[in-house]
């Protein structure tokens, strides 16, 4: 219907058109106008073709204002097309999803027959599981009566584990006791085998020390009828040897340091006897054993002497003391050991000024470590030259003076302590 509402106004509004432009032409014929200079004919041409140019534009404006159908198939063809072909595309698409839901209703059709068949089974599958149900009740019921009667007989079974559970306890507490006493004979009897032991080794040792014994009985027998017959070669107390022991090792090595000491004993009393006796310096056992342990105990330096155990007879054997004393480091070389001032005048020696010098030396020096002689109680020596020197110098000198000891070189426990004697005026 607006199609022919349209063509209707396009006719009406062409037909106006034409015949105001026919008006125009008429009178611009008539009147001879002339546009642009043209001649009267041409301007009628121009004023017909722009007549007829405006015919077709005011019906094409004039269409477009009033249909919107003509304005979108004028201005909005191309996006017309677009949408066309989208549509398209969406009806291809919705066409295609349409098959294949049309496949999937298919498909659940047929799964819904397959269902309907398993529901079928199902169902005959509940009828039998349902007799066999009932089956089952029936058995229950006679397993429940079983079970009735186990119970009781579980009861009556309880009473009886219950009691052999306790004369088990009364079994586990006897075993527990008669173990105890067990591992108690067993301790006893392995501290009585070595108390045993301990004893037979202490017989075997009493069985030595008395054999010894009995042999230093008869060797002091000896020695005393030597004593009032022969002459004393040795005192009581004298050092036969001396030397640096280093502890903290196994005793064997200690043993055979020590035994070494013994020989060099031996040697030195060989040659005070210019070696022409036979003899032999002889350590007790148990002593021997004493000291090696001890020394073994500590990892320091010890100072060994072996000495005179007593006065001894030429011709007898040498019956020896081991002394163990710590090594240490008494006096550094050129230390000073003592300084004292002195007057020389008509009533003091030089002799009693030097003996008083080295017997204050020998006290400190004793007091701070060294070893002394056990005979002289002397700590050290002085060359005779020197000794010589000194005298001299007293001898010369007047009035006060000061004399100063010196350490000649490194002294430790075991001594000798060597000085350097200074003599200054005052």
């Amino acid at each position: 219907m607006e199609g022919i509402y349209l063509i209707v106004v396009m006719i009406v509004t062409g037909g106006a058109i034409a015949f105001i432009g026919d008006k125009i032409g008429t009178k611009v014929g008539k009147k001879r106008l002339s546009i642009f200079g043209l001649r009267p004919r041409h301007t009628s041409m121009i004023v017909t073709v722009v007549t007829g140019g405006l015919i077709t534009a005011l019906s094409i404006g004039f269409m477009a204002l009033i249909s919107q159908n003509v304005r979108t198939a004028l201005f909005g063809m191309d996006e017309l097309r677009q949408t066309m072909n989208s549509t398209l595309a969406e009806l291809d698409e919705a066409t295609e999803n349409l098959f294949k839901a049309q496949e999937e209703f298919e498909r659940a059709n047929t799964n819904l027959k397959e269902s309907k068949l398993e529901i079928a089974s199902l169902k005959t599958e509940q009828e039998e599981l349902r007799a066999e149900s009932d089956r089952l009740k029936e058995g229950n019921e006679q397993l429940e009566s079983v079970n009735a009667e186990l119970t009781a007989l579980n009861e009556n079974l309880s009473g009886a584990n219950a009691k052999l559970e306790a004369d088990n306890k009364k079994l586990g507490d006897f075993n527990v006791t008669l173990t105890a006493d067990n591992k108690k004979l067993t301790s006893a009897n392995a501290q009585l085998s070595d108390d045993n032991d301990k004893l037979a080794s202490d017989n075997d040792k009493l069985t030595a020390d008395n054999t010894e014994l009995e042999e230093r009985n008869n060797r002091l027998r000896e020695g005393i009828i030597a004593i009032r017959e022969g002459d004393i070669t040795l005192r009581a107390g004298e050092v036969l040897a001396s030397g640096v022991v280093k502890g903290g090792r196994n005793v064997e090595e200690i043993a055979a340091d020590i035994n070494a000491l013994a020989e060099q004993a031996t040697r030195s009393i060989v040659e005070r006897f210019n070696g022409d006796e036979d003899t032999s310096v002889w350590i007790y056992q148990p002593e021997l054993q004493r000291v090696t342990d001890e020394l073994a105990k500590d990892g320091r330096e010890f100072v060994l002497r072996i000495t005179a155990a007593g006065n001894m007879v030429r011709g007898e054997p040498v019956r020896s003391r081991l002394e163990v004393h710590p090594n240490e480091l008494i006096f550094r070389k050129g230390e000073q050991v003592f300084s004292k001032n002195y007057t020389i005048n008509a009533e003091a020696q030089p002799e009693m000024i030097l003996r008083d010098f080295l017997t204050e030396i020998n006290r400190i020096a004793v007091a701070k470590g060294v070893l002394a002689d056990p005979l002289t109680g002397n700590v050290g020596s002085m060359e005779g030259t020197q000794l010589y020197e000194i005298v001299d110098a007293l001898l010369a000198a007047k009035g006060k003076i000061k004399l100063t000891a010196t350490a000649r070189n490194e002294t430790t426990s075991q001594g000798p302590l060597r000085l350097n004697i200074k003599l200054e005026r005052r």
